[in-house]
């Protein structure tokens, strides 16, 4: 197998397992906090909104130590174990206790920002700056599959259902822990890539698996990791780049977590309101394999760079904001066991909410293929950093968006979004506009980004 072939199918590999991860994670996610509201009545009193904060917010913070964590384990052993934990977090539903289910909340926030900057670097280790757009829209479908697979199985199996039984809840969790453990074991199908680099050149391909050096090189690259994670935050780009990161961190928390319980919720669905849920999940999953296929197929082709893709990302999403306002009842997020009866604008419409699932989905998709991109263009050399930073500041801000989402009408969680999805597009369009002149000065071609 030639070097590209390899590499190209390390992104495959690493694709199909994140997606097998993701399979069991985000249907988890989408329906937690729909499962929960049936568990309330009993010994178990947790949240599915505090719990993703507390995921988000351990994950966050752990991003400050992930890249030193990468950099002494190797990005392949680092998502295995990641792996672990996930389905670990996943079989707390099976039969389900407090104290396990926020205990697990901590220990899957840490695992997640270890296993995303290992994919950051394996992603850029595997690319080079023209294939890096190809790839990061090849991951990206891959990984999206996940939304298409598990909500499609809890549309069928919970037809009709307005009440989730405790057999359908362990059926639903044994399934999804399987699943991810699937995609735990394919992390060992990842191949070591050849050594091409000049005598005495840094090797950051070695990574991909780690290598023999002793206990005191791992450590002072670790150290050296989390030095330059911390000098990284602070430049211009990276400052730009997380308005635009921030924001996907709160649409994240909408369309993964909020939209499926206000669809959930609200009683003029009649008996579908629970098999929706997962129709949703199913259409977000179209929305982003299609944003994913479509932007890593045209990315070499694109003499326009990034920002066209960026600008249809946050249109399509403002289309769908304005939509789903019009549509879902305010108190939708934050409705009893018993749903809501309340009325928006307009009759609550199935196939308006489907609709915005896909919008959702497609503009989501939008935003990170074209930061993955970027990233891995500006950092090629040094991909662990940057992206944990990025994971930092998107999952910081899911955590804010999951703990707001306790309290906040459905009107004024969608109005931070526009706010932030607007200044966010700017300062992507300003990054973005700063590389392409920086290329045009090397005298590169800029649709080679």
């Amino acid at each position: 197998m030639s070097p590209e072939s390899k590499k190209l199918f390390n992104i495959i590999i690493l694709g199909v397992s994140f997606m097998f991860i993701f399979t069991a994670f985000q249907t988890c996610g989408n329906i937690a906090q729909t499962v929960i509201t049936n568990l309330n009545n009993t010994d178990f009193h947790g949240s599915g909104y505090t719990s993703m904060s507390i995921i988000y917010g351990v994950f966050s913070a752990s991003n400050l130590i992930s890249p030193s964590v990468v950099a002494i384990v190797g990005p392949q052993l680092s998502m295995v174990v990641s792996g672990i934990f996930y389905s670990l977090y996943i079989a707390v539903f099976i039969q389900p206790a407090t104290w396990a289910f926020y205990t697990a909340s901590v220990f899957i926030g840490i695992a997640a920002a270890v296993l995303w900057t290992a994919q950051g670097n394996c992603l850029t280790v595997n690319s080079d700056g023209n294939t890096i757009g190809r790839n990061s829209g090849v991951f990206w479908a891959l990984l999206q599959s996940s939304l298409f697979f598990g909500n499609l199985y809890i549309y069928f199996a919970w037809q009709g259902k307005t009440h989730i039984s405790e057999s359908d809840r362990r059926t639903v969790f044994i399934a999804l822990t399987v699943i991810s453990l699937v995609g735990t074991v394919l992390f060992f199908l990842i191949r070591k890539q050849e050594d091409t680099k000049a005598p005495g050149e840094e090797d950051s391909t070695n990574e991909i698996l780690g290598d023999s050096s002793s206990a005191e090189n791992k450590m002072t690259r670790a150290v050296a990791a989390f030095k330059k994670s911390i000098k990284l935050s602070f430049t211009k780009e990276i400052m730009l780049l997380s308005v635009t990161t921030a924001y996907t961190g709160l649409e994240l928390t909408f369309f993964s977590g909020v939209y499926g319980t206000c669809i959930g919720a609200v009683n003029r669905f009649g008996s579908e309101e629970k098999s929706l849920i997962g129709l949703s999940g199913i259409f977000i999953g179209v929305g982003e394999i299609l944003g994913g296929g479509i932007f890593g197929l045209l990315s070499k082709n694109n003499r326009f760079g990034r920002n066209p893709v960026v600008m249809l990302g946050i249109v399509v999403h403002f289309i769908a904001f304005y939509l789903i306002f019009f549509n879902m009842p305010n108190d939708a997020p934050i409705a009893p066991m018993e749903g809501t009866d309340d009325v928006a604008y307009m009759i609550p419409s199935k196939e308006v909410a489907i609709f915005c699932s896909f919008l959702l989905g497609l503009g989501d998709s939008c935003f990170n293929t074209q930061l993955l991109s970027i990233l891995g263009f500006l950092y090629s050399e040094d991909s662990a950093p940057a992206f944990a930073i990025f994971k930092f500041v998107q999952s910081i801000c899911a955590a804010v968006a999951y703990f707001y989402s306790n309290y906040f009408l459905l009107q004024w969680q969608l109005l931070i979004m526009v706010v932030v999805g607007f200044f966010g597009t700017i300062t992507f369009f300003t990054v973005e506009w700063e590389a392409a002149a920086a290329l045009v000065a090397r005298g590169s071609d800029y649709s080679s980004i």
